[in-house]
């Protein structure tokens, strides 16, 4: 990684409960457009560092799945480190967006996401801010008001993942609440 680019432009979004998924009226899906200036050698280590020091662990590598599903119990991060794929974000009649190398996306606990295309090159690094553990959600009726309850409960990150003490999750999250 050659740095970052601190003028990326960042696209923030409200996804509303749609009766099936939850979503986060509360915080903004926040999507840092290519914020990462990638060298072609990047796997995926020197993201994960910068992740790790910003507060932000768990680290796993691979791709995004290909069903609508979401994390009632973290916040989760990705960095595109290769690729590109069209993400569907906030359940079937939610929004689209290309995700791709050097971009980073934060999606608020509760809002379903899904990978709706991508080539065989795709990969994200994802994570979590220290302390939160993913479950899996796919919007069954059973797993509500118990997800609901469980998003409700979790923290605001100390950190921007990218930025640290600074940035947009700082500007858009835990100023604003």
């Amino acid at each position: 990684m050659d740095g970052l680019n601190t003028k990326a432009d960042v696209i923030q979004q409200i996804l509303k409960d749609d009766d099936t998924y939850p979503n986060n009226d509360n915080l903004p899906l926040l999507l840092y457009i290519n914020v990462l200036n990638l060298t072609k050698e990047c796997h995926g280590d020197l993201i994960d560092e910068l992740f790790e020091n910003n507060g932000w662990g768990g680290s796993w590598v691979n791709g995004i799945y290909k069903f609508h599903h979401y994390h009632s119990t973290a916040h989760e991060v990705l960095g595109c480190i290769s690729g590109s794929a069209k993400v569907q974000l906030g359940g079937e009649d939610g929004i689209i967006k290309t995700f791709g190398r050097g971009d980073v996306m934060v999606i608020p606990a509760g809002v379903s996401h899904k990978n709706l295309r991508s080539g065989s090159d795709f990969r994200v690094v994802g994570a979590y801010p220290f302390g939160q553990s993913p479950d899996m959600c796919r919007g069954g009726s059973k797993e509500r008001p118990e997800a609901d309850q469980n998003i409700a409960s979790v923290k605001l990150p100390e950190k921007d993942f990218v930025f640290g003490e600074t940035g947009p999750i700082i500007d858009c999250w835990i100023q604003k609440l």
